[in-house]
């Protein structure tokens, strides 16, 4: 069951992937000599994993060099130092998921005043990039708040205490989330708990998820990979398996949760369509394009134990 749903989703996402990527050749010519840094918020999470070999099949596909240079955990110095790495080692472009808009963006500002073009995939900074590939987070977020109302519906439940675990109160994609699940709820009689952070660390959200639990939450909400691992993994270990949970990303333990009927659904993005299309925009800036800021939704698909 497991294998049919993962199969399911590279299926789903290879047909957008060719669809984007047939155009390729037409639109991007790479001098060969292109150099760019891929920063992301980690270098553990599976999302950036998928990032990064959308980046380098796109690398390969261009014959361009594309370093993948992230922190090894979501921290603000680590990244600033990761950038100014990647200023002194002379890349062209970086790529980068800014942990906060504001932390990173003296850095890059620097960056930019030096000649180096920027680029976002999944969560940019308050400085202007030459295109950002990323979901529409707060979009996504209320279609998490409807699918979860939906599921709690279904069994019954028409009202109760719902529980929110976030990054933090900076990251610019989880804000958005957080923002579109709430106006989900609007009107609803559910009470929104106040939110709690984890930092996107598995073990620390399922602490908070397991809080949440001990307050007779009937549904908690994980904005991100870790969150939402910790907050299925809270729920199966409380045996409680009428706690809906619902998350973002697709990695291999939430998927498990998904089919071993612990969450009840992610929202499911293409952080591979992001890496590779960043690294397209990344060489015509390079090559002296001017790509007008463009944000660019990459799509998200609702996948639960059903959407197999």
């Amino acid at each position: 069951m497991k294998k049919k749903l993962l199969a399911a989703i590279c299926a789903a996402t290879m047909v957008f992937s060719m669809g984007t990527m047939a155009m390729a050749d037409d639109e991007v010519k790479a001098t060969g000599d292109e150099k760019i840094a891929l920063i992301t918020m980690d270098s553990i999470d599976q999302h950036w994993i998928t990032l990064n070999e959308g980046a380098q099949k796109a690398a390969e596909e261009f014959g361009v060099t594309v370093d993948f240079m992230s922190p090894n955990t979501k921290d603000d110095a680590q990244q600033i130092e990761c950038v100014n790495n990647a200023v002194a080692g002379g890349y062209g472009a970086i790529m980068v998921a800014a942990n906060g808009p504001d932390a990173i963006s003296s850095a890059l500002q620097e960056a930019v005043d030096g000649g180096v073009k920027i680029v976002y995939v999944d969560s940019p900074a308050n400085v202007e990039g030459s295109a950002t590939f990323s979901t529409d987070n707060k979009a996504a977020g209320q279609t998490a708040g409807e699918e979860m109302i939906k599921a709690l519906e279904d069994a019954g439940v028409t009202s109760g205490k719902i529980g929110i675990i976030n990054v933090n109160a900076a990251t610019d994609s989880c804000v958005k989330r957080e923002e579109g699940f709430r106006a989900a709820f609007d009107g609803s009689d559910f009470e929104l708990m106040e939110t709690q952070y984890g930092e996107g660390d598995a073990a620390k959200s399922q602490s908070i998820a397991e809080n949440y639990i001990t307050q007779g939450v009937v549904g908690i909400f994980g904005c991100n990979e870790g969150s939402t691992t910790g907050a299925g993994n809270a729920i199966k270990a409380s045996g409680n398996d009428a706690i809906v949970g619902v998350g973002f990303d697709k990695s291999d333990a939430i998927l498990n949760l998904i089919d071993d009927g612990y969450l009840y659904a992610t929202m499911a993005q293409n952080p591979d369509i992001m890496g590779y299309e960043g690294v397209k925009a990344a060489i015509q800036a390079i090559n002296g394009e001017d790509l007008g800021g463009e944000v660019t939704d990459t799509g998200v698909s609702v996948l639960t134990k059903e959407s197999k």
